[in-house]
């Protein structure tokens, strides 16, 4: 392995690990948040955060699990495995919220009306909201093998990241617990420091970013 892949394993175990650390902190502290103290309500930034990006999280998940299975290089496996575990970790956090909260996990409302983008446009079916895969793209990601597979995914996985982002930020801006805030804050680092190594990555594979 060069010395570029070993200090990008390196960074890709520490941030997965910081991440699984801090969740677990912000799970434990939700109970005492000043801003948990208040229920919000079903209708609210909070809950619709919480709802939306579980369902964001776990299409990052089974996506991630894909190509764990098609392709044999262990820094596009790194990355993946870390990814599912880090956002498998933090949908389990935002489900537990709406359980606290005794909200429900689902809505009559489409996704993203916590954000005022309710109507906005789909890709195609299966993406329910910013930067999520079509069906169609889910199922090619796993009829590919080896590199063909390493650069859908890492093409899938930016334009995944970017719309999560989005909806971080918005939760950033909209929403009042101060847990909840914190976790999306964090998210916006981490996904977007992966999506500037899943440039180099597509680079490296002579793919554009």
């Amino acid at each position: 392995m060069s010395p570029a892949k070993r200090e990008r394993a390196g960074w890709i175990a520490g941030a997965a690990a910081a991440a699984l650390v801090a969740a677990g902190a912000i799970t434990y502290a939700v109970a005492g948040d000043d801003g948990a103290a208040r229920t919000p309500a079903a209708d609210s930034a909070d809950a619709g955060f919480a709802r939306d990006m579980s369902v964001h999280h776990q299409q990052a998940v089974e996506m991630s699990y894909i190509v764990r299975d098609r392709t044999k290089d262990e820094e596009v496996r790194r990355l993946a495995y870390d990814i599912a575990q880090t956002q498998a970790n933090q949908r389990g956090m935002l489900i537990g919220w709406l359980d606290l909260w005794g909200l429900p996990k689902v809505s009559a409302d489409p996704p993203m009306t916590w954000m005022g983008m309710g109507d906005a446009p789909s890709a195609g079916a299966g993406s329910l909201m910013p930067g999520m895969a079509t069906d169609a793209e889910m199922a090619k990601l796993g009829k590919l093998d080896g590199r063909a597979a390493e650069v859908l995914y890492l093409k899938l996985m930016t334009a995944h990241h970017q719309g999560g982002v989005h909806m971080a930020k918005g939760c950033e801006q909209k929403c009042t617990v101060g847990v909840e805030k914190r976790l999306a804050q964090g998210m916006v680092a981490s996904q977007e420091s992966e999506i500037r190594l899943m440039a180099d990555l597509l680079r490296e594979r002579g793919a554009a970013p």
